[in-house]
């Protein structure tokens, strides 16, 4: 099993350390999190492991850090209200999205829009796959990127308004 292990792990290294580091934008968080990985595919019982399984585990992995900085950024929220209060009037939605803007609009949301619209427009996933990753029904799920597409919109217009 260990020679195993250590061929899936040659073979599937490169794509998932990849996947995670194009979805989080930071290397030390893609390397941690395929660490991560990796750590629960060696501690995994009874489970076959396969490159899918394997970036499965690592999509949860992200899910998770996401998670973790939702929960960071929801406390910190709570110092910046003030600042945030009498911003500038929104630009209009622009005909092509800034990537970087978009990115950074992308980062800010809270971990479950995020995830959706990851799953469902980076990653291509059908809504029910998007459900069964966030847990959610189908429906759920449906509902679920249409709030997080209104929240990435005004989120965008609003980065939009500072000059650049």
């Amino acid at each position: 099993m260990t020679g195993d292990l250590l061929e899936l792990y040659d073979e599937t290294l490169p794509v998932v350390y990849g996947y995670l580091l194009s979805r989080c934008g930071h290397v030390e968080t893609a390397e941690e999190l395929t660490s991560e990985t990796w750590l629960a595919a060696a501690a995994s019982t009874g489970q076959p492991l396969t490159p899918a399984w394997i970036l499965g585990v690592a999509r949860h992995k992200l899910l998770d850090h996401w998670r973790r900085q939702d929960r960071e950024r929801r406390r910190l929220a709570e110092l910046a209200a003030p600042l945030a209060a009498g911003r500038g009037a929104q630009d209009p939605w622009p005909d092509e999205l800034d990537h970087l803007r978009a990115e950074a609009v992308l980062a800010a949301l809270p971990a479950d829009h995020r995830a959706a619209l990851t799953f469902r427009y980076v990653d291509d996933l059908p809504v029910s796959e998007v459900a069964r990753l966030v847990g959610r029904s189908e429906h759920g799920a449906e509902s679920l990127l249409a709030r997080a597409r209104r929240s990435f919109k005004a989120a965008y217009l609003e980065n939009g308004t500072d000059d650049e």
